[in-house]
């Protein structure tokens, strides 16, 4: 065979008349599953700190003159 041939043989191949969509509904399908397992690993961490909240008490009490009281932080 030549190479010419082979060329032809594989287009004639690739072509297909099916239907996208459908081809490629698993792009899809597996980004959600993915976005899905990232939420939940997201809102695993929710309310984290109101677990711990007894050490956060602690840490003010202990720490009272080293921190100031300026809003969020500042």
């Amino acid at each position: 065979m030549t190479l010419a041939t082979l060329v032809a043989f594989a287009a004639e191949e690739a072509e297909h008349h099916g239907n996208v969509a459908l081809e490629t509904f698993w792009y899809g399908a597996v980004a959600m599953v993915v976005f899905g397992a990232l939420a939940v690993v997201t809102l695993s961490y929710r309310h984290v700190a109101n677990r711990h909240d007894h050490k956060a008490q602690a840490y003010a009490k202990a720490h009272a003159n080293d921190v100031q009281r300026a809003g969020h932080g500042h």
